[in-house]
């Protein structure tokens, strides 16, 4: 920057001296036009300079992270309340929409019963099993005796002291006993598999009505929405009446977080040669004429709609004298809590990269110039 001013200084003197002070020479349309396209080189070294070493974007605007409040109700449910007003600020876990809830608490009313049931039956299955083992046991023992008295009459017969029909009659007891515990170690098992299904220790029907509570419960808190954060309701389109649930419907309104608001500035591609995340800014809104702002670059949005291509069977058109995109940076304010910074405020903002310091004065007259002008600019009263 000094050896800038220093060379147009000498130049500006040596014109002088030469053409109006000695008059070596005579100042003609000529000379006039030689010395007017070297002067006009020697500023191009300012304005290269301060664009590279001190970026400057007047499309810069206030961006806060927004939140889409969307009802989620799967059955027609009536809007019975709408507790927050527009622009009230309001504090994390604050009721904002409260709907019709009667519907889902029967529902949950009813799974609620259908689950005592379902632990009701479980003990069911268990006396089951305990049934069963308790047959098993009878057979075993039925089939014992069944086979005692088998092999006595079967002694007894050859020697006549029992006849052939009571023998056989054992033997028939015996194998209807057989049969039985084959049935009974069946039902046992079925018993067993019936009791034993659970999903991390819990019967699967059990498990099953208890997934249902759990979506039922989830449903009726859903019937009134709590302020996700700390923020305001804008863009209200839901009043008293409204019916949401029976098909899906866009957002009833915005809400506007008041955390981590930022500025997002965009810039010609080529100025931000020696930008990097940490640099001073100095910030000019168009809510606040007449003062600037400090913050620093937090990162630079390496990326453009221009760069990328949908998914599609359309061949590419590339038009040669298409604008070039300009690359957004995001930039932290150094106390954004003392400032009213509402979403889309629009201003300019001067990035201060480290390099060429000397052209930073400029680019600070530039940026006041920007915000004092904002005390007339619009024009229109």
């Amino acid at each position: 920057m000094v050896a800038a001013l220093v060379i147009t200084f000498l130049y500006v003197f040596v014109v002088w001296l030469v053409f109006f002070r000695l008059r070596i020479a005579k100042f003609s349309v000529l000379w006039g036009i030689a010395t007017f396209w070297v002067g006009v080189h020697l500023l191009l070294v300012f304005l290269i300079g301060i664009r590279f070493s001190q970026p400057y974007s007047n499309d810069a605007r206030i961006v806060r992270h927004t939140i889409q409040i969307v009802p989620r109700l799967p059955e027609p449910t009536l809007l019975s309340e709408v507790i927050v007003e527009p622009g009230e600020p309001v504090k994390k876990g604050d009721p904002l929409f409260r709907f019709d809830d009667r519907i889902y608490r029967s529902r949950l009313d009813q799974i609620q019963a259908q689950l005592a049931a379902a632990r009701q039956n479980v003990l069911v299955l268990e006396a089951d099993v305990e049934a069963a083992s308790q047959a098993i046991v009878k057979d075993e023992a039925d089939i014992k005796y069944a086979r005692e008295q088998v092999d006595r009459f079967s002694k007894m017969v050859p020697q006549g002291a029992a006849s052939e029909e009571v023998l056989q009659g054992w033997q028939e007891q015996l194998s209807i006993r057989e049969a039985q515990l084959a049935g009974d170690r069946a039902q046992l098992r079925k018993a067993r598999l019936q009791y034993e299904s659970q999903i991390n220790g819990v019967n699967t029907s059990v498990a099953e009505i208890e997934a249902q509570l759990a979506e039922a419960e989830y449903y009726l808190e859903q019937t009134t929405i709590y302020a996700p954060a700390d923020g305001f309701i804008i863009n209200l389109q839901a009043l008293p009446g409204l019916v949401v649930g029976s098909r899906r419907i866009g957002a009833i309104a915005s809400f506007v977080l008041d955390a981590d608001p930022y500025l997002l500035g965009t810039y010609v591609q080529e100025h931000l040669k020696f930008v990097e995340p940490g640099q001073q800014v100095e910030i000019a809104l168009d809510t606040y004429p007449g003062e600037i702002f400090t913050g620093t670059v937090d990162t630079i949005w390496w990326a453009t709609g221009q760069g990328q291509f949908k998914p599609s069977g359309d061949i590419p058109e590339f038009l040669h004298r298409q604008p070039r995109g300009r690359i957004a940076v995001k930039i932290d304010f150094d106390n954004e809590e003392k400032l009213r910074l509402p979403a889309g405020v629009q201003g300019a903002a001067a990035i201060y990269t480290g390099v060429g310091k000397g052209f930073a004065p400029l680019r600070r007259i530039v940026i006041r110039a920007y915000t004092w002008g904002n005390w007339l600019y619009p024009f229109p009263i």
